[in-house]
């Protein structure tokens, strides 16, 4: 049985992480093969939105399979776990050396700890079910996160929150989530993947590439000096003043008629 499920619904890609019985946990060949879901997803020109989550009810992601993890760092030489793991993308495809600016929305079903929370902090939008429990554990053994925790986190629900979470290792319920603006929504977990795929349906059928220009100034604003990050705007919307989406768009407000976008 595959650890990583894909699948194709429309434009929206579904990835599943298919090891309930590890708490959805990622060893070293399931991450290799989330890395290449997600490798598939941005190099899909068909693809326009994706939906991240664990398989069952229990865990969104635990994080590492520590145990799998600690046997094969001591089999790898060093180098060659620098070049693939440090050097490469990040935990779990898009923690870190992997730009994708279309839209990804995590559906946290249970437990996203460590690695599984940097999973869910690396999506755009996070939709989770009353059982969620977050957390940054790091601290209690020893060392701290490393595929992107620190620096989202802050962004995400501020500096004072951040610490909170990072320095005690606390977990923290769905409730204390959405209050900080961690989620986005809490979803009873009978219709979470349901009400998340629905979501993830509607965005897809907005302007593909109006999501991957707003995305991608989002995204790359953040530190600007506002006068540099408002010129990085301006120079992304005259971009796509060039693009079909556009004219589709504003011919469809005026027919008043739904558009029928193509992302080119």
């Amino acid at each position: 049985m595959a650890d990583i499920l894909y699948e194709s619904h429309g434009h929206v890609r579904l990835i599943i992480i298919n090891r309930a019985e590890r708490m959805n946990s990622l060893n070293f060949e399931a991450n290799d093969e989330l890395v290449g879901a997600f490798e598939s997803f941005n190099d899909d020109d068909d693809a326009y939105v994706a939906v991240v989550t664990g398989a069952g009810e229990k865990a969104f992601c635990a994080g590492a399979d520590l145990k799998t993890y600690t046997v094969n760092f001591a089999r790898s030489p060093a180098p060659d776990f620098r070049r693939k793991y440090t050097n490469g993308p990040g935990f779990a495809g898009i923690t870190r050396n992997m730009d994708i600016f279309k839209p990804v929305v995590a559906a946290v079903n249970g437990f996203a700890i460590s690695g599984g929370f940097e999973l869910a902090l690396a999506a755009d939008l996070r939709f989770c079910s009353p059982n969620a429990e977050f957390a940054l554990q790091d601290a209690k053994w020893g060392f701290h996160a490393c595929d992107g925790g620190l620096i989202r986190l802050p962004q995400i629900v501020g500096l004072g929150h951040a610490m909170e979470i990072i320095l005690s290792g606390e977990r923290l319920n769905a409730e204390h989530a959405y209050r900080i603006g961690l989620v986005n929504r809490i979803v009873p977990a009978e219709s979470l993947l349901e009400e998340t795929m629905r979501y993830a349906q509607m965005l897809a059928s907005r302007s593909p590439l109006s999501h991957r220009f707003a995305k991608e100034v989002m995204k790359r604003a953040i530190g600007m000096p506002m006068d540099e990050a408002l010129r990085l705007e301006s120079r992304s919307f005259y971009d796509f003043g060039m693009t079909e989406d556009l004219v589709e768009g504003t011919t469809s407000f005026r027919e008043r008629r739904p558009a029928n976008f193509k992302g080119k």
